[in-house]
């Protein structure tokens, strides 16, 4: 099954999260690049979270482009093509907080947040695991 379709099932409630999970790192996604290569991913902060914007294909990214007015402005999005297991394992690690990835955003039905949680990204990364510290 590919991505969109175990996100479907999540959504449906039939879905499995071992199997998305699996999906996501398989994934090839398409990840904007803001203004050229040499200025980073295009994502968003919300909660103290960074959300990385990936899509699944071209269509997902066009509609997020429509959605954010910029569809029709002669503006063409670069974008970086990158395994979601890639994009968790190598890039969240070096984000300025704790970070995690939105596919498919302008998608009210078929969106889905990878949070910055253990068994998403790397241990080091991840908000809710118990590092053991005392206040």
């Amino acid at each position: 099954m590919e991505l969109t379709a175990e996100i479907a099932a999540i959504r449906s409630g039939a879905g499995d999260s071992g199997r998305l999970l699996g999906e996501f790192r398989r994934a090839v996604l398409l990840v904007p690049l803001p203004d050229g290569p040499d200025a980073g991913l295009m994502s968003a902060v919300s909660g103290g979270i960074r959300w990385i914007y990936a899509f699944t294909d071209e269509e997902a990214l066009a509609r997020f482009a429509a959605a954010r007015g910029e569809a029709n402005a002669g503006r063409e999005w670069e974008y970086l093509s990158i395994l979601g297991a890639r994009l968790v394992d190598a890039v969240v690690p070096t984000a300025d907080r704790p970070a995690g990835v939105a596919v498919n955003v302008a998608d009210e039905d078929g969106s889905m947040f990878f949070p910055p949680v253990v068994g998403i990204v790397p241990d080091g990364s991840a908000v809710d695991l118990d590092r053991g510290e005392v206040a």
